[in-house]
């Protein structure tokens, strides 16, 4: 009786031994990113920090606190060179983060291609910044290919400290966009231009494609390589 009571807790330990290995295993594969990723994530989202910052800086030249305080997810596109709109549609960059109950999420990656910015942006590369300002414009987020100034409408966004939230320009437009170039800050409405996601990206570091990310449950913490561009949006949000 005695050996088999050994055997039977023997067995168990071994049950719980290989439950225990399985479990970690699992936890490995989840949390691993494969070799340069997390550096790609990294820049990225400094990149778009960076132009947040630059913007929000200008003294009275910024996106209105009170537009970025409601917008529903902000999209960032730094560097995007012109030649990138032309034949042959090279792609730009983007991240976008949503609002939370927390204030902003970690950073999505898409990119952007095709479309126009207009000869009013001067140099030859610009930033772009698009405020979400409804559910039907981050739902189009969660779609394979969101086309800006087709199905959503889009606004050359006012530009000021103190500029009004409530013109009706701003009440009517799903997105207001805005370009940075050459040290000028201007709204300009973008036409034609498609931001579809990043999956390469976003599944190699989070794990999860932009759907999940921007449309399922909050993360609970934002990973601290990519917290730059939430703690930015956080601080000029707030007035």
């Amino acid at each position: 009786m005695k050996e088999l009571h050994n055997n039977t807790i023997a067995r168990l330990m071994a049950i719980v031994i290989v439950a225990g290995v399985a479990f970690i295993n699992a936890g490995a594969q989840k949390t691993s990113v494969p070799a340069g990723r997390t550096d790609d994530a990294t820049r990225r989202s400094a990149k778009a920090a960076d132009v947040i910052k630059d913007i929000m800086g200008a003294p009275d030249k910024g996106i209105p606190t009170d537009l970025l305080r409601g917008a529903e997810a902000v999209v960032v596109c730094p560097e995007v060179l012109k030649a990138a709109f032309g034949v042959g549609g090279q792609r730009g960059q983007c991240v976008v983060s949503r609002r939370t109950g927390n204030g902003w999420s970690a950073p999505v990656f898409y990119n952007m291609s095709g479309g126009s910015f207009g000869a009013q942006i001067g140099g030859e590369k610009a930033d772009f910044v698009m405020l979400i300002m409804n559910k039907g414009g981050l739902n189009g987020l969660l779609e394979d290919k969101f086309e800006i100034g087709g199905e959503a409408g889009v606004t050359a966004g006012p530009v000021g400290r103190k500029v009004s939230a409530s013109t009706n320009a701003t009440l009517d437009a799903g997105i207001l966009s805005y370009s940075h170039s050459e040290g000028a800050f201007i709204g300009a409405a973008l036409k034609g231009v498609a931001i579809t996601p990043d999956n390469d990206l976003n599944e190699a570091y989070y794990g999860k494609k932009a759907k999940e990310l921007l449309g399922g449950g909050e993360m609970q913490t934002v990973p601290a390589e990519v917290r730059v561009l939430p703690d930015a949006l956080s601080r000029y949000s707030k007035g």
